[in-house]
């Protein structure tokens, strides 16, 4: 079981590390720090209530059953940071805001120090490592001490479920999707785990034997539980940056058939080179350097060009649209052309502006990037212009 508990712990710290991987300006952001928090401690949790863990904090302090208290004080730490993200994710103003959260550590400290008083004031001398609840559930102060640290993780679940229910119908998107995936966490905590405590605890109250529910069921659904909703918390918050990666890496690579053609003539100053380079900070090198070079050959575009290719994509029966990128693609491709082979420049200079010029970001360039796929392609001669020098007409 201890490796079981270790992974889940292992997992959380991940998603931990992934949620601490953001901007300067919201390294101190309430909802992150509240969020890593709750994560940071859910891990915690997993890693004292391992047998093993429990084991070595028994036979460091030489005290039976230590591991006890330190585990539910760590689980009453987590169900408290529930709260305050909870605060947190709510909002409101600032004053407001931390007057609630320091209630809420209030009241949890208390609840920690009740249960450290009364493990203090019972008997328990034989150490249980994988089944203290059920051993010790008709046991003076420990039995209290065991329904104190269910009911204060009970609260923070139920109240989990509460405000996911809510917010999941006023939301949409990633933070949807994040607020289910925290609701079947908790259910997973709160039917699963505390259920299982509290049926085994019952029975043994009830003179039953139950434990099972307790020793076997209950800490791979807490694990499960665990890892859905860090998921939750996670996944709205780090997903959308991953997602503009991914989408900023595939617009570098379409890209590519453009820039071929015009990095010869681009005189934008290269970045440091670097593997870590952001996918995005390498799109908007890439954007930029394309603008100068589509810049420079501008002398070189030819009217007569682009209209002859514009009807052919009209005759092919290509909308408007698609016609005159096309068009321009061809021109653009002539224009590196006459550029690479030192040509003068078409007597009337051009005071056309092409499509990637009139629209913000990399859709337009992309655009007139796989438009020249085939121009590419039909004529060798267009596709290794830009792999020589190419020399841009003066201005």
């Amino acid at each position: 079981m201890s490796l079981v508990v270790y992974l889940a712990a292992c997992a959380l710290a991940v998603s931990s590390g992934l949620l601490c991987r953001r901007p300067r300006s919201a390294a101190f952001d309430g909802l992150t720090v509240s969020t890593c928090a709750a994560v940071v401690l859910g891990a915690l949790v997993f890693v004292c209530s391992a047998p093993l863990t429990l084991a070595a904090v028994n036979d460091l302090t030489g005290v039976a059953n230590f591991g006890a208290p330190l585990t539910y004080g760590m689980l009453s730490a987590y169900s408290c940071s529930l709260f305050i993200l909870l605060i947190n994710w709510r909002g409101g103003p600032r004053v407001r805001v931390r007057r609630t959260a320091l209630g809420c550590v209030a009241a949890y400290g208390l609840l920690v120090a009740a249960i450290v008083v009364l493990f203090a004031r019972a008997d328990a001398p034989v150490e249980r490592l994988r089944d203290l609840d059920t051993y010790y559930a008709n046991t003076p102060y420990m039995r209290e001490m065991i329904l104190l640290y269910l009911l204060g993780h009970t609260a923070a679940v139920v109240a989990l479920c509460v405000v996911c229910v809510r917010w999941a119908r006023e939301v949409t998107g990633m933070l949807r999707t994040g607020l289910r995936l925290i609701l079947i966490g908790a259910l997973l905590d709160g039917a699963g785990f505390q259920l299982a405590k509290y049926t085994a605890v019952t029975a043994r109250w009830t003179g039953h034997d139950l434990d099972f529910l307790s020793t076997d069921l209950a800490p791979p659904l807490a694990s499960l539980g665990g890892l859905v909703t860090a998921a939750g918390f996670v996944l709205p918050r780090v997903l959308p940056g991953l997602a503009a990666h991914w989408h900023s890496l595939g617009d570098h690579r379409r890209l590519g058939p453009l820039w071929s053609l015009v990095r010869s003539v681009s005189t934008a100053p290269e970045p440091p080179a670097s593997w870590w380079q952001p996918p995005l900070a390498r799109l908007q090198w890439r954007e930029v350097s394309i603008h100068d070079a589509l810049l420079a050959l501008a002398p070189y575009f030819d009217d007569r060009v682009r209209e002859r290719a514009r009807a052919a994509a009209v005759r092919a029966g290509r909308p408007p649209h698609e016609a005159r990128v096309a068009a321009e693609a061809a021109m653009v491709a002539d224009a590196a052309r006459r550029a690479a082979a030192r040509e003068e420049p078409p007597g009337t200079p051009s005071a056309y502006r092409l499509h990637a010029t009139e629209v913000p970001g990399a859709g337009g360039l992309v655009e007139l990037a796989q438009a020249l796929v085939p121009v590419l392609a039909a004529t060798p001669a267009v596709r290794t212009a830009g792999e020589g020098t190419v020399k841009a007409a003066p201005g």
